[in-house]
This record gives structure tokens, C-alpha cells and sequence, in this order.
């Protein structure tokens, strides 16, 4: 690829470069827990319960001053942690090219994110202004620090690795997320035997989450190196540095074609991830070992799917791929409808359904974006990406939050979020990939 992107072999050797890529697979080990553990599973309807419990008779609470019904309020706080990423990726992201030290910067962000998560120990009472400030710092964290982990691809994986590599690198997460979903499984449901009450065990399942963050990010820190820094030039306040890039795009108008797509189709996956244990636990009235099951099945069914994707790009390439995963996303929400309360047959096979197909849309668009990127640009360009990943987005979870708040229904909310994979599905067959790889400066992958 092209200068500042993959070196040449002289300089990156196989061996070398291998030894990176099984480094960076393990941040994905690392921090996934979080989004699985935390994100997915816990805090949504723990966090929801502790808001009610300061509720007003109405069923409202009042983050300064400000009436939110206690239902919306993790919702919220996950729209207002994408504010607080906007403001601080895209300086982050031209730091991190500018001075070549994505390391220093990766650390920074994963231990951040790690002590706010470990920290959600103390939530439990009425204390939701807390769990609220420590989600939006644990997401905001959490965005960052994927954003510079994501920046890594092109400069580890050659152009005909890059499907494999980053699908591994999914694959590595969900196995992490099954293997901590187990022993969360087991603490929760037999916490009378450890001595905890059913909050105290959730508070230990959500630290827990922290403290494995923490210490397997130690992991890439060792493996992954640096590299030479482009040019030198001055980095902006959040949202000038955003808009600079945005500016920078606008001279590759098929890479910003594609991360529109992007930022619409992820939203909607983004927020059925961080919302569907809200869904199933509010709207179906399951239990909280069943939504750990279910989570569990998409875990390890989206370590097949990912790798599966993966080799079917081989054959067809990504973009089908991924357009045939959105396909599968609309009718996933649209059988959810009418999902029957306390179907908890159901709920399972649906959620082997997004298992399926959740970590294969997921690998294969950070590979195909990462064809897209001008070299030298790598951070900067991911960092916008990243805005809408891994339940960072914003829209999804405000409409989400706002159908629930206006009509009382959470199969209104899970419905309305059709519209991100019909838009995103048309907005992404309309780019010519090959074109865009083309004028991004790249060489073109012989299955793209």
C-alpha cells in the first residue's frame, strides 16, 4: 500500500507482522468484555431499575432539572456519550497520525475506560447521576480507544489479509464475551451461594468487566509498535479537527459515500446491541438469566458467523456480504415485533439469528473502510468512522429513547429502527468499491 499505510517486506516482515496482528487481536479480547458483560447485558436494565428507584411519582427523574422518564435515561446517556466522543476522537485521531504515537494514546483511552467500568461497583440505591457519568466516560473511552486499535489494520494486514485479520480480530472478541458471559451466568444465578445479593452480584459482574479490560490490554501494548509519523501539522479543538476531516474526505467523495452508509447501517446494529436486554427484560418480561443465555448463544454463534463472513467475502466479496447481512438485520427486527411476552424460545432463536450475522457485518466493513483510507491518515480517518461503532452511535439510541418516551412502547422503539438497515442498505449498493479503492490511492484487492 502506499506510503505510511503496509511497508514493504524489508521493512515489516512476515514473522513480524504476524506477531502484531495476534497482539492487536487481543485488545479486541480485551475490551469487547465490556461491551458484551456491561454495555449488552447489565447495565441497561440495572441502570434503568436504579433510575426508577429515583423516580418520581410520575415514573420521571431530573438529571439537572431536566424531566426524563426513567425508562429513557440509559438511552440517553449513551446518545450523550457519542457527544462527548465527537468532541475529543478527532483530536485524538489527528494526534495519534501526526505524532505516530498511537500506543501512548491507546493506553491512555483503555485504562480510562477500564477504572470507569470498575467503578461501577458503587452504583447501586438511587445513585443513577453516577451510573449515568460513568457509562458515558466508560463509551466514550471505550470509542477511542477502538477508534486508534481500528487504525492499526492497514498498517498489520496487507490488502488480501484484511477481510481474515479483521475477522479474527471479532472472532477474538466474542469468544471473550462468551467465555466472561459464562462465569457472569454462574455468578448471578447462584449468588446466594457466594454470599451476594442479586445487586451485589451485578455490581461484580460490571467491575469484573473493568479489571479484564485492564489487564489484557496489556497484551497489544507489548506487541503493537509505532510508526513513522507524516507531517507535521497543528491539531484542532474536537469539533474544528472534525471538521477538518470532513473537509479532507470531501477530496475522496466514494469513502465518504461509504462511511454515510456506514455511520446509518451501524447505528441501527449499534443500538439493537445496547438495547435489546432493555427490550427483552421491559417489553417481554424475561429474566436476567435469560437475557445472560441469549447474549451467551449470540456470543458464540458470532464466532462462527464472523469467521463464515468472512471466507464468503473470498468468494463474493465484502460489499455483497455485508448488503446480504442488512438484509438479514431487517427481518431480525421485524420477527422481534411480534415476539409474544416471556417467549423465551423465541427470543433464543432470534438471538442466534443476530449472532450469526452481528460479527461478520461488523469485521467485514472495518476491513472494506480500511481500503478506503489515504495513507498516512489512518487515525484521522477511523476516528469518524468509529463515531457510530460498537455502541457509540447517537440517533439510534435518542430515537430509540424518544418512541419509547412518546408512545409508552418498546416494540415501537425496536421497530423504528428498520429505517437505519433499509437506508443503509441503499446508500451502500449505490458506491462502486473498486472505484473508491481506486481514488483513495490504494491497490485493489483481487475480491473486493
Amino acid at each position: 500500500m502506499g506510503t505510511g499505510t503496509v511497508r514493504a517486506p524489508a521493512a515489516d516482515d512476515t514473522a513480524g507482522l504476524r506477531r502484531e496482528q495476534r497482539g492487536w487481536y487481543f485488545y479486541d479480547w480485551a475490551c469487547s468484555v465490556y461491551s458484551t458483560s456491561v454495555l449488552t447485558v447489565f447495565l441497561g436494565p440495572y441502570l434503568t431499575s436504579v433510575a426508577e428507584n429515583a423516580a418520581d411519582a410520575d415514573g420521571y427523574v431530573h438529571p439537572l432539572g431536566v424531566p426524563v422518564r426513567a425508562g429513557s435515561f440509559f438511552a440517553y446517556s449513551v446518545s450523550l456519550s457519542v457527544i462527548l466522543a465527537v468532541v475529543v476522537m478527532p483530536m485524538v485521531g489527528s494526534a495519534a497520525d501526526r505524532s505516530g504515537r498511537k500506543k501512548p494514546l491507546l493506553a491512555a483511552a483503555a485504562y480510562t475506560g477500564a477504572a470507569a467500568t470498575t467503578g461501577m461497583f458503587f452504583l447501586d440505591g438511587d445513585r443513577y447521576l453516577l451510573g449515568g457519568a460513568l457509562l458515558v466516560v466508560a463509551n466514550a473511552a471505550q470509542s477511542v480507544g477502538t477508534m486508534l486499535y481500528n487504525s492499526y489494520l492497514p498498517q498489520i494486514a496487507p490488502p488480501e489479509q484484511r477481510d481474515a485479520v479483521s475477522s479474527r480480530g471479532w472472532a477474538f472478541g466474542y469468544a471473550a464475551g462468551a467465555l466472561v458471559l459464562v462465569a457472569d451466568l454462574v455468578l448471578y444465578s447462584a449468588h446466594d451461594s457466594f454470599g451476594l445479593s442479586e445487586t451485589a452480584a451485578v455490581r461484580v459482574c460490571l467491575a469484573s468487566a473493568g479489571l479484564w479490560w485492564g489487564a489484557f490490554t496489556l497484551v497489544p501494548l507489548r506487541r503493537l509498535r509505532d510508526r513513522q509519523a507524516r507531517e507535521e501539522r497543528a491539531t484542532a479543538p474536537g469539533l474544528r479537527q472534525l471538521a477538518a476531516t470532513v473537509r479532507d474526505m470531501r477530496r475522496h467523495p466514494l469513502t465518504l459515500a461509504f462511511l454515510l452508509a456506514y455511520l446509518v447501517y451501524n447505528d441501527g446494529i449499534q443500538t439493537v446491541i445496547s438495547q435489546a436486554s432493555v427490550y427483552g427484560s421491559e417489553e417481554l418480561g424475561l429474566g436476567q438469566s435469560t437475557l445472560i443465555g441469549a447474549v451467551l448463544l449470540v456470543q458464540v454463534l458470532a464466532v462462527a458467523g464472523a469467521l463464515v463472513m468472512g471466507r464468503l467475502a473470498r468468494t463474493y466479496g465484502a460489499q455483497r456480504t455485508i448488503l446480504g447481512s442488512l438484509v438479514a438485520w431487517t427481518l431480525t427486527l421485524a420477527v422481534g415485533y411480534f415476539l409474544p411476552a416471556g417467549a423465551q424460545v423465541w427470543f433464543f432463536v432470534l438471538a442466534g439469528g443476530i449472532g450469526l450475522v452481528l460479527g461478520g457485518s461488523q469485521a467485514l466493513s472495518r476491513s472494506l473502510f480500511s481500503h478506503l483510507v489515504p495513507p498516512g491518515k489512518e487515525a484521522e480517518y477511523f476516528s469518524a468512522y468509529e463515531l457510530s461503532d460498537r455502541g457509540m452511535s447517537w440517533l439510534g439510541p435518542l430515537l430509540f429513547g424518544v418512541t419509547y418516551q412518546l408512545t409508552g412502547s418498546y416494540r415501537s422503539a425496536i421497530v423504528s429502527l428498520v429505517a437505519f438497515f433499509v437506508i443503509g442498505f441503499v446508500l451502500l449498493a449505490r458506491v462502486p468499491v473498486r472505484r473508491a479503492i481506486g481514488e483513495a490511492g490504494n491497490p485493489l484487492p483481487k475480491k473486493i
